[in-house]
């Protein structure tokens, strides 16, 4: 790449006054590479580091090895049930690079050093002597009494033999973003288990090929949202074992439901008992030391991703996840956080920004030596970055000076609803800041569109049913009863979730229960709510129940899905522009064989009213917001058949609707 122009600048020349920069940030990742292979024979290799470290059987020694990166600790010692918690009776002799080491053969302690006994290690450091649980642990457990954290040594068996899914290659995505633990109806914790008798059969009825996990790596405070990770191998034990959370894996593929892992590798919790804090005595081992290392808003640290032994942390994680569990790939929490010091918040706007200002180099090629790595392993799994910065190159190849990602979310697309939502009378919508929204992302950058996701709906916001509706929700949303404010909530609640799917990006997302308009916030239990589980689940019955108009909500969506999965819209980037018509608040456009017609105004309702169409035919309708079978007031017959017709004075074909308020349709021209 030295002599050639990078491929993310051809295509994009508002980047050539950073041309050279962008040559550099793929010369790091190639250094890194090559370093690495020369070093450890492959990246895959270098990956296999959980193998290494950690606790791990050798068969041809016949026993175990325990092995621990810990460079500026004096002394190391593994303690447990094994040997009735000594913390002094079993060293560990220092190898080279600061790793230390300990054999339990299996003659001596295959009665004690069993699956399901309890391990830390104590660490003598000038810090002190304290009792740590091992970095690459598979398992952690939290004693009921005491509530302290203990490693537990786990030798699960699971077969995969009938798991044989793979995503296939091109496939679009349509996402339901779920958490275990709020899955269930009961005020308290779900489980693996209840999630996959339970909750998958929903999202497969619902018409979704995705669901995106949250909260698996092991965190201390349930009420983080699984964002403040501490044990980065082990699946919370507080939703079940490693085998059940295997179990709801291989039932989802059995669904054709690829399985997406939220993966933290952005920052992680401070606590020192539970988490890597100054495991080795000193603040920067796996983190920048002093400021540099605490992030600003997080109250966590953050990842040394310079260092060669984070880097195998971290990108054996990474392969750990796929090979040992067989998610479909990952869903990088906080990319936008990790690439620059300032953390995105600073404003962006211009090329020399993006490349030089506070930009976190290490961080840039651990991305890319991570998506390189996953693509390697399995060339179809997914990686989707969370991201509002707008990094060129971000889903560009890497040999194309990218970052390799499949997908970058639309993060402005849910912040734009709620604002709308917030802040603008219906009737001041502007109809072209709505198209500019949904549509302005680069050409050949995948992005997931969602109108929200768990985000908008936590403390402190509310989701977009719950802008809409309100209090209102609680006592309207009866079948029989006619309210007005629920009849514009559910209105807009399908329209803003259609338009959103139809133009935002080329995959779909939607959080769990956002689908049939749940209503409330998430807020996890809290000493400010007395630990109460009340709005920490999902309220399932509503949308059970035949006479509610939830069901209405979930029917539109599951509507919406299929036709957009159908028709293969996602295989067309973007949406062509039919007409744009402020007066009566009116977009069409048509994206692939579809044609939309939305009309946001509030009440103007038009008879005959004309719009241009790409092609000649009749054209059914195939999707309403207004169907009474999804809750509208059934002011279109579905049964009509719609001519185009040719204009000769403007040289179009156009077609003649009635043209309702609030009322999203959907056409499709008989000729395909």
């Amino acid at each position: 790449m030295k002599n050639k122009i990078p491929g993310i600048v051809k295509t994009d020349p508002w980047l050539l006054p950073v041309v050279e920069d962008v040559k550099h940030r793929f010369q790091r990742f190639k250094d890194r590479l090559d370093f690495i292979t020369q070093h450890f024979g492959s990246l895959s290799k270098f990956a296999d580091g959980y193998e290494y470290f950690g606790v791990n059987y050798d068969k041809k020694a016949k026993g175990w090895y325990y092995r621990e990166w810990a460079p500026g600790a004096h002394q190391l010692y593994l303690s447990g049930d094994f040997n009735d918690w000594n913390p002094h009776s079993h060293p560990l002799q220092r190898k080279e690079y600061g790793i230390w080491e300990i054999f339990l053969p299996y003659a001596q302690y295959k009665d004690s050093f069993i699956h399901g006994s309890k391990i830390k290690v104590w660490v003598e450091s000038s810090n002190g002597f304290q009792a740590r649980i091992p970095a690459y642990i598979r398992r952690v457990v939290q004693d009921a009494d005491t509530l302290n954290f203990s490693g537990q040594l786990w030798f699960g068996q699971f077969d995969w033999k009938d798991d044989k899914f793979k995503v296939s290659p091109g496939q679009k995505l349509f996402i339901y973003e779920c958490h275990t633990g709020m899955a269930q109806e009961r005020e308290g914790l779900g489980t693996y288990r209840e999630f996959e008798e339970k909750t998958l059969p929903w999202i497969k009825q619902a018409g979704y090929n995705a669901i995106q996990m949250m909260a698996i790596q092991e965190h201390p405070y349930y009420g983080s949202f699984g964002y403040h990770v501490s044990n980065f191998f082990a699946p919370s034990s507080k939703f079940g074992t490693p085998e059940e959370l295997k179990s709801l894996i291989k039932t989802a593929h059995s669904m054709g439901i690829a399985v997406i892992m939220d993966i933290v590798h952005s920052h992680t919790v401070k606590n020192v008992n539970e988490g890597l804090n100054m495991f080795d005595g000193t603040d920067s081992q796996y983190f920048h030391p002093g400021s540099r290392g605490i992030h600003p808003d997080w109250d966590s640290l953050l990842f040394d991703y310079g260092k060669l032994e984070v880097q195998q942390f971290l990108l054996s994680n990474v392969k750990y996840w796929l090979k040992e569990f067989h998610f479909d790939g990952f869903r990088f929490d906080g990319v936008g956080s990790m690439m620059y010091f300032h953390h995105g918040h600073a404003t962006i706007d211009s090329p020399e920004k993006y490349f030089r200002d506070g930009v976190e180099w290490d961080a840039i090629t651990y991305l890319q030596l991570a998506n390189y790595l996953v693509h390697k392993l399995y060339p179809t799994a997914i990686t989707i970055a969370e991201d509002v910065t707008g990094m060129p190159g971000l889903t560009a190849a890497v040999k194309e000076g990218g970052i390799a990602f499949d997908y970058r979310l639309g993060m402005g697309l849910p912040d734009f609803w709620i604002k709308l939502l917030k802040e603008y009378k219906d009737e001041d919508w502007n109809i072209f800041e709505l198209w500019n929204v949904m549509s302005n992302r680069l050409p050949g950058v995948n992005t997931v569109a969602y109108a929200e996701s768990h985000d908008q709906a936590l403390v402190g916001d509310k989701t977009i049913a719950f802008w809409l509706m309100d209090k209102e929700m609680y006592y309207h949303m009866h079948k029989d009863d006619r309210n007005l404010v629920v009849e514009r909530g559910m209105a807009l609640h399908k329209m803003i979730r259609l338009f959103s799917i139809s133009l935002g990006g080329t995959a779909y997302l939607n959080f769990m229960g956002n689908e049939f308009g749940h209503p409330e916030w998430i807020d996890f239990p809290r000493a400010g709510n007395n630990w109460s589980y009340f709005y920490a689940r999902r309220q399932w019955s509503l949308v059970f129940n035949p006479e509610l108009k939830f069901q209405y909500l979930a029917e539109f969506d599951r509507q919406m899905i299929e036709l957009i999965k159908q028709n293969f819209v996602f295989d067309h980037e973007y949406g062509e522009q039919l007409q744009m018509d402020e007066l009566n608040k009116t977009i069409a456009f048509k994206r692939g064989n579809l044609t939309f017609v939305f009309n946001f105004h509030p009440f103007h309702s038009i008879p005959d009213y004309i719009f241009p169409v790409t092609e000649q035919g009749n054209y059914q309708l195939v999707l309403s917001t207004d169907s009474v079978e999804t809750g509208g007031l059934g002011r279109i017959d579905a049964s009509i058949v719609y001519p185009a017709r040719y204009n000769h004075e403007l040289e179009r074909f156009e077609l003649s609707i009635y043209n309702t308020n609030r009322t999203a349709l959907v056409f499709k021209c008989l000729n395909d």
